[in-house]
């Protein structure tokens, strides 16, 4: 007796009905008249599903080979979003005063140079009072210059006193490249004398905000927090048996509730942690479409590198657990077998198989299950 699967040419119904007939027929024969006959043995492999390739193509079951690579199996654990740190920006007082405008709120867009904030200080008022005073004691040193560039051209001065000039002049400039350094330390005038604008160190947006309108603030206090959240991180521990087996440009697998995306290691600690005795691991994700948010909480898998063994993966959906043991299903010339199989470690969406293929058969890497329920069933056709 063969297995074939219900969506066969002739219905089920029938094939039974004629396999039934078939063995009931040679049953009568084979057994004397007045004896006990016991119970045949089945001459077929019990763990083959005969199929046609339309029958194969009608059930929508893929074939495919299995991988074979250097993945040797990966470590699943949670971890947490985070803004890359390359990409965040604090944004501080640069001068102490009163906050008398804030333009931009939290998760507003920026670019390198806006105006995020003015602030109305008189050290402000001072710094651009001696800005003036410095510019126009440069300017009356190089008009002094010029005068005795003149009067020693027309022999009138003595070359000290031209000496003299140049070097008040240079002096002057020098003090003048001082006080605007001072003020470019700070910002730029806001339309007042005392008034100094903060502005956006780099493009990004708006992730945290902690000055109000009217804030009296001091020197070098954050007023806004800017990231760049076209690249974010995720950061993770591991043992460092694993960690050793973990470079960077390892490939990483980042889930969410409907996401999935790839990345790449970044960082490896040098050393352990001394509270977890646990290795600190980064890796980068691109974020050009915004998918995943600083704080939220996702699953990584890290794909370890295969410590030199030839490792073979499969699609976690063509393993099939048979009387408690798992099977794979490999394309056999009149269908499929079911062959048990040792699993490793699961990354993603496949597992490792460490024992029962070579990695040169062709397995049913979907809907495996339909395989599964005719196998069950042909067993049970064999009890009765």
């Amino acid at each position: 007796m063969t297995y074939r699967f219900g969506w066969a040419a002739l219905p089920a119904a029938a094939l039974l009905a004629s396999c039934g007939s078939s063995e009931g027929e040679k049953s009568k024969t084979a057994a004397p008249s007045g004896q006990t006959r016991e119970k045949a043995e089945p001459s077929h492999d019990i763990r083959q599903v005969i199929l046609s390739d339309q029958q194969i193509a009608d059930a929508g079951i893929e074939v495919t080979r299995p991988s074979i690579g250097g993945v040797a199996g990966a470590v699943e654990l949670p971890a947490t979003i985070e803004a890359d740190p390359a990409d965040v920006y604090v944004v501080p007082a640069a001068i102490g005063g009163r906050l008398v405008q804030l333009t931009r709120n939290l998760g507003q867009p920026v670019d390198r140079g806006t105006v995020l904030a003015v602030i109305e200080s008189r050290d402000a008022a001072t710094l651009q009072a001696e800005i003036a005073a410095t510019r126009a004691r440069a300017a009356l040193a190089h008009a002094n210059l010029r005068r005795e560039q003149r009067l020693f051209a027309e022999r009138v001065s003595p070359e000290q006193d031209l000496i003299a000039a140049r070097t008040t002049a240079a002096e002057a400039d020098i003090a003048l490249r001082l006080a605007q350094q001072q003020l470019s330390a700070t910002g730029v005038g806001g339309g007042a004398l005392n008034r100094i604008v903060v502005r956006a160190p780099a493009r990004g947006q708006v992730i945290a905000r902690s000055a109000m309108l009217g804030q009296q603030v001091a020197v070098d206090a954050e007023l806004f927090r800017i990231a760049n959240l076209r690249r974010v991180t995720v950061t993770m521990s591991l043992v460092p048996a694993d960690a050793g087996r973990v470079r960077p440009g390892t490939q990483v697998e980042v889930t969410a509730t409907g996401r999935r995306q790839a990345g790449r290691v970044t960082y490896i600690s040098p050393i352990v942690d001394e509270t977890t005795r646990l290795v600190p691991v980064i890796a980068t994700l691109d974020n050009d479409a915004s998918h995943w948010r600083p704080g939220e909480n996702v699953a990584v898998s890290v794909l370890l590198s295969a410590t030199g063994e030839r490792t073979i993966a499969v699609p976690s959906a063509a393993v099939q657990m048979i009387a408690d043991k798992p099977h794979i299903f490999v394309r056999m010339p009149t269908g499929f077998r079911a062959t048990p199989v040792a699993l490793g470690r699961t990354h993603g969406g496949s597992v490792t198989i460490t024992k029962g293929l070579t990695g040169n058969e062709r397995i049913a890497s979907t809907n495996s299950f339909m395989l599964k329920a005719e196998l069950g069933k042909s067993a049970a056709q064999d009890e009765d």
